[in-house]
């Protein structure tokens, strides 16, 4: 459980038995007063509100910054979506269909998949090129998508750092091999980023 939950979490058990336990009280035969009679049922109240409120206000306050995270991670991913098109008709067998926009934005399985076929595949030169323009062009945007990833985490900016300079190293490739290892540190760059929690 995360710390950001644990508080939440840990206020609602200690209203939860407070509050039974004042039912206990409040229903057991004896002690009878304006005490049992008056103040009672009040903290009984406090207790199911405290719960309530504090469990409910946790719950949406995560849930807001959950959407939030998530709408931070996608505008990355999808800052990539056109060097990952690049990637995926360079990689593509005969006759296949390319993959759909929201698979190439949002799906970890289709970055490693490409990291699997990039090693054993020869680019056409054509395809090379076409990956090395798309590096110059998403270059600029990267960088400055580097205070979004510093949003999310530090692990998170520090990955996204490492996807650029595999980016940079993209743009700059002079040879095959160079091309084709930019490529490859750039998907294992980008398996890490997906990697991590949000």
């Amino acid at each position: 459980m995360s710390a950001e939950l644990r508080l939440p979490v840990v206020l609602m058990v200690l209203l939860a038995l407070a509050g039974l336990a004042l039912v206990g009280f409040y229903v057991s035969p004896g002690h009878e007063g304006s005490f049992k009679e008056n103040m009672i049922p009040q903290l009984i109240g406090f207790c199911l509100e405290g719960f309530f409120l504090v469990g409910l206000l946790s719950l949406l306050q995560k849930a807001q910054e959950q959407r939030q995270r998530r709408a931070l991670w996608l505008s990355l991913r999808g800052s990539l979506r056109g060097l990952l098109s690049r990637l995926d008709i360079a990689l593509l067998p005969p006759h296949a269909e390319p993959a759909p926009s929201p698979a190439l934005e949002q799906d970890p399985a289709v970055v490693k998949r490409y990291l699997r076929e990039l090693a054993g595949a020869r680019l056409e030169l054509e395809d090379m090129l076409a990956l090395k323009r798309e590096a110059i062009e998403v270059l600029g945007l990267g960088r400055d998508m580097i205070p979004v990833a510093a949003q999310l985490s530090t692990a998170h900016m520090r990955w996204w750092i490492a996807i650029v300079d595999s980016l940079r190293q993209m743009s700059r490739a002079g040879t095959r091999a160079a091309l084709e290892q930019a490529a490859s540190r750039f998907l294992q760059n980008l398996v890490a980023f997906d990697a991590l929690e949000l």
